[in-house]
């Protein structure tokens, strides 16, 4: 879902279920189902509504939230936790993100503000 007068880059990779919040400017890849707001957006979360309206369990949704948690709090680069973090995944929708990273781009990604 791409909010209005958003602006998206061109090559700018946009996983499913994602939302772009209205006057982003998207520069970066956005991870499948991620959630990103701002004039240069940072990735503010999951698509939590959208899951829901998937109807996606309230239980694959926490384990879609751990598998976020654990991917952008890391201090190791974020491609070298998601190889990491592929061999011992079950869950399809946490596969879809992480071969998402995986795959090749040119761009980078967007990526939560640092605290």
């Amino acid at each position: 879902m791409i909010g209005g007068l958003a602006g998206i880059h061109q090559f700018v990779r946009i996983g499913e279920g994602a939302i772009i919040g209205a006057l982003s400017m998207v520069v970066a890849d956005v991870i499948p189902f991620g959630s990103v707001v701002g004039e240069r957006p940072k990735l503010s979360g999951l698509n939590l509504v959208g899951l829901k309206r998937r109807g996606i369990p309230k239980a694959e949704i926490s384990v879609i939230r751990a598998a976020y948690k654990e991917l952008f709090d890391g201090k190791e680069p974020m491609k070298a936790r998601a190889q990491e973090m592929i061999q011992n995944s079950e869950n399809a929708m946490v596969r879809e993100i992480l071969e998402f990273i995986l795959s090749d781009s040119k761009r980078s990604f967007c990526t939560p503000a640092t605290k």
